[in-house]
């Protein structure tokens, strides 16, 4: 039972903030984890384009997005000024690179990718991901190679591109095993590592899920193989810690052995894994669609 942890940093709190918490508690624990930066600035504010998507604002409401996020963050963009991330203290990432984390690119702008990827170019989508590779090479001396997109949205567009840089594995989507994409009728070749358990701010709040019986839903949920769960800095690494780290605990208790996505993408590629489509779905308690692996929707 392999289990890795996937951590999106998607605003300049989470990152000044939640990424050294949960790199102090990695640390304590032994556990490498996959953690995906967004680079560039922090326009947070902007989700509030998302205000008339089914379930958004219950979701809000449910994860107490402002004390979560910070009132600060929910203005940036709009009416404070967007805050590059990583360039406010280059000395976080490069401590995740140095104690031997799987870094990866989440964005160069986490909020114009998850809003608008599908009406991107390729050559828009490959300018973006080229200003977070070129500050992830100039900080941490070597360059990307995976990626996982902010909020599990794929196009023709950033598949293709994904597969021209020849990374090792990219995480855009949600699902139960790794596979190849397949999407829009076309075959790529870059391994999709998908997340295969539900996030916090997915369950958490709903009937009979509260700080106390998460660790215990998440680790029931570790039926798989490989096993991935998506973290956020901005709560699993703040007001939220505890909570992970009970189930980090539970999930060792229980047999699970860490790993990262790279050494999951590594061996499965040996093992020759399979092609299987990507298509757009919903999942309970996330608002919008997102990239989901065909063969895990129930029939």
């Amino acid at each position: 039972m392999n289990l890795a942890i996937k951590v999106d940093a998607d605003t300049l709190k989470g990152y000044l903030e939640g990424v050294p918490n949960l790199l102090r508690l990695f640390s304590s624990r032994k556990i490498k984890a996959s953690i995906f930066f967004s680079f560039g600035p922090d326009n947070s504010g902007k989700a509030i384009r998302r205000v008339f998507r089914r379930g958004f604002i219950a979701k809000m409401m449910r994860t107490k997005a402002p004390s979560t996020y910070g009132f600060k963050t929910l203005l940036y963009g709009t009416l404070l000024p967007a805050p590059l991330i990583v360039p406010s203290e280059p000395g976080i990432f490069k401590r995740a690179v140095d104690e031997g984390h799987d870094c990866g690119v989440h964005a160069w702008d986490h909020v114009l990718v998850q809003d608008k990827l599908g009406r991107m170019s390729k050559d828009e989508f490959r300018s973006l991901f080229d200003r977070a590779a070129e500050l992830f090479i100039k900080i941490a001396g070597i360059a990307p190679l995976s990626y996982a997109a902010p909020g599990w949205q794929v196009s023709s567009a950033s598949l293709a591109v994904i597969d021209e840089l020849g990374l090792a594995y990219a995480s855009d989507t949600r699902g139960r095993c790794p596979f190849l994409p397949v999407y829009g009728g076309t075959n790529f070749s870059t391994p999709q590592i998908p997340t295969t358990l539900p996030t916090m701010d997915e369950v958490l709040g709903l009937p009979g899920v509260s700080d106390e019986t998460l660790p215990n839903l998440w680790a029931e949920g570790l039926s798989n193989e490989w096993n991935v769960l998506t973290v956020h800095a901005e709560m699993e690494g703040l007001s939220k810690i505890g909570v992970f780290e009970k189930f980090l605990v539970l999930a060792e208790s229980r047999g699970a052995k860490f790993v990262t996505l790279r050494e999951i993408a590594d061996k499965a590629d040996k093992k020759s894994i399979a092609p299987d489509g990507i298509i757009p779905g919903t999942l309970p308690g996330r608002s919008g669609t997102l990239a989901l692996q065909m063969s895990s929707i129930p029939r």
